[in-house]
């Protein structure tokens, strides 16, 4: 086996894994598994930079799994840096910190980059045995960015398009600085029209519509799980291959746009990050779900971080 750390920086969380990776037998064994929201994508869209604070946020976070890192001996790291450090003028800044907090430089991969290792860990164990029918349709609905892969065994098609959970809500959803509680129907709308544009450019490289297993990844898809479930807290071992239909999808993204900040922050298992976000990313779920006829969303904790995971190994 070989021990390596992933580390996936994202626009609004940093995620680590410390694994042992046997390529043989396809085994990948969890050391340790975390995840801070920093919001690096904090104001991006708007400013094209990234905001001195979220930049302090995120090299905290690095600073963390440094020691992390260090104590389990990983004999290789990966840092992957995804859509709000691709769209910034400032990235140079975020680059320095990084390789002076880590020692190795973030990659700021493409979108297709991107998608390949998401749709490498959400499938590699789902093809070992699960029976699902293929191929699949893999969506990581991420902050920034959405990633749409389809492929059976490898990818056949992959586009990323700029909507996410955070980018959305900033765009539609907050006036004078302050999040909408809750958001009014123009401004739903509006988001809906933004979602379904970007649906179109998906599928003008990837066919959607012949995915015959949608594999759902990522904060927003998991939380929608975990309130499909009422858990108590949030639980990745129930949420890992957890199935929520179309239409429980619809009933949990409706009641989240209708409900204020602290009916959301009610929620059990809801992280506090996602509280502002989580109309937003539910409704992307909802609206893929809408293009593709998917009866059913295969929920995968397994993602890019596993993918980055694999790279190494």
């Amino acid at each position: 086996m070989t021990r390596v750390a992933a580390i996936d920086c994202g626009t609004n969380s940093i995620r680590l894994l410390v694994a042992d990776a046997d390529p043989a037998t396809g085994e990948l064994v969890d050391l340790d598994r975390r995840m801070t929201i920093v919001r690096l994508g904090q104001g991006v869209d708007r400013t094209g930079r990234l905001a001195p604070e979220a930049l302090e946020r995120t090299f905290a976070a690095c600073r963390e799994y440094a020691t992390v890192i260090k104590e389990h001996g990983a004999e290789r790291l990966r840092f992957v840096a995804t859509s709000a450090s691709r769209d910034a003028e400032n990235r140079d800044d975020f680059v320095r910190g990084v390789l002076d907090i880590l020692g190795v430089e973030p990659e700021v991969i493409t979108g297709d980059q991107e998608a390949e290792l998401s749709f490498t860990g959400a499938t590699r164990e789902l093809i070992a045995g699960d029976g699902l029918a293929r191929p699949f349709l893999v969506v990581d609905i991420g902050g920034g960015s959405t990633e749409f892969v389809v492929g059976d065994d490898h990818v056949r098609a992959a586009r990323s398009v700029d909507v996410g959970c955070v980018r959305m809500t900033e765009r539609h959803l907050v006036t004078d600085g302050v999040v909408s509680d809750p958001p009014t129907g123009e401004q739903i709308a509006a988001m809906k029209a933004d979602i379904e544009a970007a649906l179109d450019l998906a599928e003008e490289t990837v066919p959607l519509r012949e995915a015959r297993t949608l594999v759902g990844l990522a904060g927003s898809v998991t939380t929608v799980s975990a309130i499909d479930q009422d858990l108590p807290a949030y639980d990745s071992a129930a949420i890992h291959h957890s199935r929520v239909s179309h239409t429980r999808v619809r009933e949990i993204t409706d009641r989240l746009l209708h409900s204020t900040h602290d009916e959301r922050a009610a929620v059990p298992s809801m992280h506090p990050g996602r509280v502002d976000v989580i109309a937003a990313g539910a409704l992307v779920l909802l609206s893929i779900m809408d293009r593709t006829g998917a009866p059913e969303v295969v929920v995968s904790e397994h993602d890019i971080l596993d993918g980055i995971a694999w790279s190494l190994a």
